[in-house]
């Protein structure tokens, strides 16, 4: 790296080497500023620094545009976020609507249900105690009318034993006599 250094440095050596007069040709810093001044009016003459200026003006409006642009989309994203925002706040609030009416549904057909299981037991309720009651009446008339047939049984046994055939044909004749009179 020093080598190198020092190298250029005495490259360039010859190049500090200005002789004579300033304002000469052979002065290379005469003719060096000579030259600087002739590019710049070249430049100036071809006007370099408006065009570049016009360049920079349009990029910076361009810029300006696409931050303009920028924004708008961003304002639109916004818009667009909320109005899903709202929309997601209306669904949400549709089907909490929709949970509560089937809650409500589901409610009222199992208390409906409740209603139905009790009518429908206390008709069976009902249907059983008829049974049993007709059940009841029906025993009692077997129980008497056994009753009545061993009474019948005894009775008639008691009174073949102690009537005579004159009396029994005369209390057959009572029983018959008895008989029409109750039919008729």
């Amino acid at each position: 790296m020093k080598k190198l250094s020092l190298l250029l440095i005495l490259a360039a050596h010859p190049a500090l080497a200005a002789s004579g007069p300033f304002f000469s040709l052979h002065n290379t810093d005469f003719v060096v500023l000579i030259a600087f001044l002739v590019f710049v009016a070249i430049v100036l003459w071809a006007k370099v620094p408006a065009k570049i200026s016009g360049l920079l003006d349009k990029r910076a409006a361009g810029i300006k545009s696409d931050l303009d642009e920028a924004r708008a989309l961003r304002e639109e994203a916004q818009s667009i976020l909320a109005t899903y925002e709202r929309k997601a706040r209306e669904v949400q609030a549709q089907a909490d609507a929709i949970v509560t009416a089937a809650k409500r549904d589901a409610q009222a057909a199992a208390d409906q249900a409740k209603a139905d299981l009790q009518t429908s037991i206390a008709r069976r309720l009902k249907a059983a105690e008829d049974q049993i009651a007709s059940a009841e009446s029906q025993a009692v008339k077997a129980v008497k009318d056994q009753a009545v047939q061993v009474a019948v049984a005894a009775a008639g046994e008691v009174l073949a034993k102690q009537l005579s055939a004159s009396e029994k044909g005369k209390t057959i004749d009572a029983a018959i006599a008895e008989v029409k009179a109750r039919l008729h």
